[in-house]
């Protein structure tokens, strides 16, 4: 059994303005869960944080498509940074 390394997966809402990170997984409802995969949003992709606007909301790029989330949503994304 592999332990999960605290460092290597955070949230999305931890990450810093233009790093690149890879989703890992979405700790959250279904209904969340598949919002965000219907966006092409699913395991393995490469997220890049545009802006962490505060106030406003939190802008990612992936697959030429640009989306804001909303803070509590960034909360249950887990990325790794790349």
């Amino acid at each position: 059994m592999g332990k999960k390394n605290p460092m290597t997966e955070i949230s999305l809402s931890n990450i810093k303005t233009g790093q690149k990170v890879k989703l890992i997984r979405v700790d959250a409802g279904e209904g969340l869960k598949s919002r965000l995969a219907a966006l092409g949003m699913v395991p393995d992709v490469q997220i890049t944080i545009i802006n962490k606007g505060r106030p406003g909301p939190f802008v990612v790029s992936f697959k030429g498509s640009r989306i804001a989330l909303g803070r509590g949503m960034t909360e249950k994304i887990i990325v790794r940074p790349i």
